[in-house]
């Protein structure tokens, strides 16, 4: 991919971006009380005395979230800390009874990793770029403000007040608005897969702060800024993009970039100044006197592993290698864990059905799952997740197809009546009498009718014309409602015009 630089008045200008990505840790208590963290509860209905900060509550370390936090630094090959220690972080907000948030920023869970991501999906194995992970640590999330018409009026929703969260601080080693979509797009579902955290933006269990800075190629990092909760990787791109180019301009116009907070208003696709850029020091950061240090022994760490997946890559690698799929297929099927899930169990089906292994099927299923399943319910509206189709159906589908029940022209014909009625493919081909025929003789009678209607083109067939040979063929089909069995068609054409003389 050519390198992605800002056109200014003095030249090109290169952008450096870190992220800092919260993720909603996968847990059903949050991460000191025994709370509910499931989303959407009526406000305040899940708030324990130790969420609320009440006089005398102590808090006491869910494990599961950490077990959550160090399976999740073991998928991207992170040092796990064995010993970590939680801080306080001191500042006062509506949304933060405690008057501080318990994180971790001296001694975090989880040290530095790295992701691979790839940046041309049609070229996989030669476009991978690696992304250092500086650390992880485990932090409680802040309440939410929530404000009316008026401008005197503000709830607070403690619901959030407590919840686990990853923070999950990337290098700055990005340089476009496309390695940053990218390494989102790969982190989700990499924590997808380990099951840490579901990843959805929309209702804010994953989101990310946006650090840009702009520089002349090659020279001294510039001042950054900071874009605060972004919550899509579409709007994370966005921020790149504009926030680079707002701050080359200022650059150009003679101005200096103030390390500051800013936000990002999708209506006018702009940022917005905050506030300016705290510090370290500016939060009092010191040891968080009710908590001990967090030490994980080894039988905690060899469980954790073990209950690890296979991760996106290493599947990608097997579907190329065991499979035979391609490196482009087997990265779209491998990119969300759904559509992996999807596959495998069409494989399985696929290959129990026509009593072969799965290598041998792995390739049918693979092109009818993205060519026809994908593009009948992108039409549709619909999803993977809530397919009318299950993988069994489709397996019995492709099955009809391999023994030559029907054709591949009718199987999209039965593929839309499965999606339409929710019919398995035997009954709606038996119903609607579909059955491929493999009756030499009726196919005969209408090649012949075929060529004998189109005597001009099978003289310019003859004489060289040999692209016109698709053109007889499908006529057939069309003529035998696309019921004839397409490999007899072939042969009859090919033997009824017999060789051309080109």
């Amino acid at each position: 991919m050519s390198e992605y630089r800002i056109e200014g008045a003095t030249g090109a200008w290169e952008v450096v971006v870190g992220l800092e990505v919260h993720a909603q840790v996968t847990s059903h208590s949050k991460l000191f009380s025994g709370a509910s963290t499931k989303f959407g509860a009526e406000p305040n209905s899940q708030v324990s005395l130790v969420d609320a900060a009440m006089p005398g509550m102590l808090p006491v370390p869910n494990r599961e979230c950490i077990r959550q936090a160090v399976r999740t630094g073991m998928a991207i090959e992170a040092q796990i800390n064995k010993w970590s220690r939680f801080d306080r972080k001191n500042y006062f907000y509506a949304d933060l009874p405690q008057g501080y948030q318990i994180s971790q920023l001296y001694h975090p869970i989880v040290g530095e990793g790295s992701i691979d991501v790839v940046l041309d999906d049609k070229d996989p194995e030669n476009s991978i770029k690696t992304i250092g992970i500086e650390r992880i640590h485990v932090e409680q999330d802040a309440g939410k403000l929530m404000h009316d018409q008026h401008p005197t009026m503000s709830y607070v929703d403690l619901n959030r007040s407590g919840v686990a969260l990853m923070e999950i601080v990337s290098r700055p080693d990005m340089r476009s608005p496309a390695e940053v979509g990218a390494y989102l797009r790969k982190l989700r579902s990499i924590l997808r897969y380990v099951g840490s955290c579901d990843g959805n933006m929309e209702e804010g269990s994953m989101r990310a702060d946006v650090n840009v800075s702009v520089r002349k190629p090659g020279g001294e990092l510039g001042t950054r800024t900071e874009t605060k909760n972004v919550n899509s990787v579409r709007f994370v791109m966005a921020v790149v993009e504009q926030e680079a180019r707002r701050q080359v301009g200022v650059i150009e116009d003679g101005g200096s970039i103030v390390q500051e907070t800013r936000l990002y208003d999708p209506d006018r696709n702009e940022t917005r100044s905050m506030r300016s850029k705290e510090d370290a020091h500016d939060y009092r950061y010191f040891p968080d006197p009710d908590l001990l240090p967090l030490e994980l022994d080894e039988a905690f760490l060899a469980e954790c592993r073990a209950s690890l997946p296979e991760l996106p890559d290493a599947k990608r690698h097997r579907y190329e290698n065991a499979l035979g799929l391609s490196p482009y297929n087997a990265g779209v099927l491998t990119a969300e864990v759904e559509t992996a899930r999807w596959f495998e169990a069409l494989l399985a089906a696929t290959s129990a059905k026509a009593g072969k292994p799965e290598a041998e099927v792995a390739k049918q299923a693979a092109n009818w799952l993205m060519s026809e399943l994908f593009g009948a319910l992108n039409r549709l509206g619909k999803s993977l997740e809530n397919s009318p189709v299950s993988p069994t159906a489709g397996a019995e589908l492709l099955g009809l197809v391999a023994k030559g029940t029907i054709s591949g022209s009718i199987a999209k014909q039965v593929l839309e009546r499965m999606l339409e009625t929710g019919d398995g493919a035997e009954a709606i081909v038996t119903r609607e009498g579909l059955t491929q025929t493999s009756d030499s003789g009726a196919i005969e009678s209408a090649v012949e009718a075929v060529l004998a209607a189109n005597a001009d083109k099978v003289e310019q067939y003859r004489g060289g014309k040999e692209a016109l040979f698709g053109f007889f063929v499908g006529q057939t089909m069309k003529a035998m409602q696309g019921k004839a069995n397409p490999q007899m068609v072939n042969e009859v054409v090919r033997a009824k015009l017999g060789a051309s003389t080109a």
